[in-house]
């Protein structure tokens, strides 16, 4: 386990802050433009960048306790930085060996730039092995992108958008293309992120139309398909460990509201509080139980990826199952905190409302369920007998 701070990076009167301006970016459907400018500020952006690029040169497992740390503050506001933090996450997963191809996003990072993950695309469920969106040549080592892109979090704010497409063309058969897009009149984005939670992300769709990246933005040409290539990897550990870290830290939160509540509220029948009520105490304890299990994974985990421990093909299942693991407990702990909480948890100007609804969102992210458990059944069982 690591002794990192959390609070060195994130100071109690910060997150208080940001928590105050969640309440309104939830109510009227805005990005939290004054939470990143304090962040950016603080050179959060930069927390996976060396130091000597300009970052402060933390480590993933540092991270996600970040993370989670934020997330209990404003779900939202740590989801959107999140995919951020995913791409300044896969650049030192390739630095750290050996592969500087991301250079620019730590230089970028490091000076405040905003990078969005822009590889969601509906209906494909192949998400980094495939894609609708088509790569064209340009002849000259760059790639136009024309396709339409979901969920793309930072969408009011972000400079650079990190895609994925398909290039049909290539005289070597089909290659997924990965490269990052500057802002341009060829990206459109849509204002239709009106959504049950998760309202501050602006997770909005992004169509691309053209739009331009340059041969020193393509950072890979891979075959279509599951790719044992540094790249896919590092996509992959970041995203399932920061998204993991976020429900995380929602599910902690949840956690203390609950004690707040049973510490607080007192029964008429007993005249006591409803912490010494054995009903309440017990579903306490099982969310506290619950909760337990998920940081220390996550550190483990994290770490892990840190110091290039190998666990060949195991990865995946480990990393699926740590964002399964984490959501499904996130959304059990704010169903019981509700409960505990009473009927004015159920009141949408609750804090607890609130994270009840955002909770929900991560039930869609990748992995979803069923990949974790085909993903975890193909690992102990082998693959389908034809």
């Amino acid at each position: 386990m690591t002794s990192f701070d959390p609070a060195r990076y994130l100071p109690d009167d910060l997150l208080a802050r940001i928590r105050e301006r969640a309440v309104v970016h939830d109510r009227e459907n805005t990005f939290p433009r004054d939470d990143l400018d304090e962040l950016r500020a603080t050179g959060y952006l930069g927390i996976l960048v060396p130091a000597e690029l300009g970052g402060a040169g933390l480590s993933l497992a540092d991270a996600s306790l970040l993370q989670q740390r934020l997330a209990g503050a404003a779900p939202a506001t740590a989801l959107a930085v999140n995919m951020h933090l995913v791409w300044t996450g896969v650049a030192k997963v390739l630095l750290d060996r050996g592969i500087d191809d991301l250079a620019f996003v730590q230089r970028g990072a490091a000076a405040g730039e905003v990078f969005a993950f822009g590889i969601s695309e509906a209906g494909n469920d192949l998400v980094l092995f495939g894609s609708d969106t088509e790569a064209r040549p340009d002849g000259e080592g760059g790639y136009t992108f024309t396709g339409t892109k979901i969920f793309t979090s930072l969408s009011p704010v972000w400079n650079h958008l990190g895609v994925h497409g398909l290039d049909e063309t290539s005289p070597d058969g089909p290659k997924m293309v990965f490269a990052f897009l500057d802002r341009s009149d060829e990206i459109v984005t849509r204002d239709d992120w009106d959504t049950l939670g998760m309202r501050g992300t602006q997770s909005r769709t992004t169509e691309l139309r053209g739009a331009h990246a340059p041969a020193d933005r393509v950072v890979r040409r891979l075959d279509p398909g599951p790719q044992p290539d540094p790249l896919v990897f590092g996509i992959f550990a970041v995203f399932e460990i920061l998204l993991a870290s976020v429900y995380t830290g929602i599910a902690r939160r949840a956690l203390d509201l609950a004690v707040e509540a049973a510490t607080s509220r007192r029964s008429k029948k007993t005249g006591t509080t409803y912490a010494n009520d054995p009903d309440i105490r017990w579903r306490i304890a099982e969310m506290a139980l619950a909760y337990d299990a998920l940081p220390p994974q996550l550190a483990e985990l994290a770490s892990d990826v840190d110091t290039l421990t190998d666990h060949g093909g195991r990865w995946f299942t480990l990393l699926s199952g740590v964002k399964y693991r984490a959501v499904a407990m996130a959304k059990a702990v704010v169903d019981d905190a509700i409960l505990v909480g009473g009927g004015s948890a159920y009141f949408s100007r609750n804090e607890l409302s609130r994270m009840y609804r955002d909770v929900l969102a991560g039930m869609f992210h990748p992995s979803d369920s069923e990949s974790a458990h085909a993903t975890a059944a193909a690992a102990w069982l082998g693959p389908v007998a034809d």
